[in-house]
């Protein structure tokens, strides 16, 4: 398994570095569970806007090893509730989302002003891209 190389690292920032569909696996009691999220890809991490106090949270919170499966990608990674979108801490990461996600972010469906929206970061451990028949298997934990 290689480290984030340039050529990969190139790869995940074209393939996911805005708004994607993401298959993500969590786990409760032994029992997997995947739902479809939307995601934004960043430096080894995927971003996503969700509700504090939703099942994937509340697995997360007991357990925090996922997975993720995308297009012609799969990763294990550790959920952190990075906590509510509008903290202070967040206003970077939370400007980026705006942006990725302007398309949706203000449909009516996430209520900014709850304290329970917050963003998810699933800091990726391990993965495989695939890309024009080539197989790379990424280690996400070692630095250039």
């Amino acid at each position: 398994m290689e480290k984030l190389t340039d050529e990969t690292k190139a790869l995940m920032e074209e393939r996911f570095g805005h708004d994607t569909i993401l298959a993500l696996a969590t786990v409760e009691d032994g029992v997997p569970h995947v739902r479809s999220v939307d995601a934004y890809y960043e430096d080894g991490a995927f971003y996503i806007i969700t509700y504090g106090l939703s099942n994937k949270m509340r697995h997360i919170s007991k357990n925090p090893v996922t997975a993720v499966s995308g297009e012609w990608f799969t990763a294990h990674g550790r959920g952190e509730n990075l906590g509510y979108f509008g903290k202070p801490e967040n206003a970077g990461i939370a400007e980026t989302l705006k942006k990725a996600f302007a398309a949706w972010i203000d449909n009516g469906h996430n209520n900014f002003e709850d304290e329970n929206t917050c963003i998810l970061c699933i800091r990726l451990t391990d993965g495989v891209l695939f890309s024009h028949g080539t197989r790379f298997e990424i280690d996400f934990t070692k630095k250039e």
